[in-house]
């Protein structure tokens, strides 16, 4: 069975053996390649980024938790800006990637990481950060995006994974505080439909609502949506019948490690065979872009910094038994097929 942590959803990553020490190892490789990429983009563009002092960041953040050893300067640039919030909304770049809400929600969960993994003090900081994403929540319980609730991608999140990481963010800065908003924005989530990849993460990544009556229901509905969208590779597109992408593959095989199920572990074994199959050898990854196939350098930061996470939360797994799993599901059950209307 895989061991799951005490630690909430997205930052409660596994713990599932020592300090990494093979350079060449793919998680190794993965965060020395983030720890050259991740203060790069400030000093040569003149701002702060979601991307790269966000997600990248935070990737960093954890495998230091995680006892694997980053350099102090890949962060030092990165510590100093997300120590203050105050200064967060004019980080001196506008552009595709400058959606403030979002921004805040990308900052606030890195200086959250930071935190956790010993490298930032100061959580007066969160406190403020957290009061200022309260402040932005709706009174349905999202915090919507510039533009419409469209597909999420690893920068741009979507709504559904940018209120789930919101409200990590309240959990992790005074659950007490903030239960109004967390309540909300736990009803918000459990309402949402299950009809692509991240939609079923999502929903395997939330916090539990035991209290709910849907919630059993809603956990099954969302390991089938991955298993019958689950390619032959082992990655997972947006829809259960597009190609692969690393970063819906990283975001199904964080959700997965939430399961306690021999069958969720297999599914993120085969997912992480995809991650690994996919790295570059700089030690990133492809960018995921909506539409696909298309160039982007905070995309591919961000991309790298989920799949980073997803090789983190699966080194040392075994692979379970066969006997304790259930039969694999054949070719003639269609396993790709169109979700189901959630009900």
């Amino acid at each position: 069975m895989i061991s799951l942590p005490t630690l909430p959803p997205l930052a409660g990553l596994l713990l599932l053996s020592g300090p990494i020490s093979d350079p060449s190892g793919p998680e190794q490789r993965a965060v020395s390649y983030l720890a050259e990429e991740v203060p790069r983009w400030r000093s040569a563009n003149g701002c702060a980024s979601c991307h790269h002092n966000g997600d990248g960041a935070h990737a960093l953040f954890r495998a230091i938790a995680l006892g694997v050893p980053v350099p102090e300067a890949a962060l030092s640039d990165s510590v100093a800006w997300l120590r203050e919030p105050a200064s967060w909304d004019d980080n001196g770049g506008n552009g595709a990637f400058s959606d403030k809400r979002l921004a805040r929600i990308q900052f606030a969960r890195a200086l959250s990481a930071g935190i956790e993994a010993g490298r930032i003090r100061n959580r007066s900081a969160l406190q403020a950060s957290a009061d200022r994403i309260a402040s932005d929540q709706q009174p349905d319980g999202s915090w919507p995006l510039d533009g419409p609730d469209t597909l999420g991608s690893p920068t741009t999140y979507g709504w559904s994974l940018a209120s789930l990481s919101a409200l990590e963010v309240l959990r992790n800065a005074d659950p007490d505080r903030y239960r109004t908003e967390i309540d909300r924005a736990t009803s918000w989530l459990r309402s949402r439909p299950i009809r692509t990849v991240l939609d079923a993460s999502v929903e395997l990544l939330r916090p539990d609502d035991p209290g709910s009556p849907t919630v059993s229901q809603r956990r099954s509905q969302a390991i089938a949506l991955l298993r019958r969208s689950q390619a032959d590779d082992g990655g997972w597109g947006p829809f259960a019948t597009s190609p692969p992408e690393v970063f819906d593959t990283a975001i199904a095989v964080l959700a997965l490690c939430e399961t306690d199920s021999e069958e969720a572990r297999r599914m993120a074994l085969r997912g992480r065979s995809f991650l690994l199959s996919s790295q570059l050898d700089s030690g990133g990854w492809p960018e995921t872009t909506r539409p696909s196939g298309n160039q982007s350098d905070a995309q591919h930061t961000s991309t790298s910094a989920w799949a980073t996470l997803a090789l983190l939360a699966t080194r040392g797994i075994e692979e379970p038994d066969a006997a304790d799993l259930p039969p694999a599901i054949t070719p003639d059950q269609n396993p790709r097929t169109a979700d189901p209307p959630t009900p």
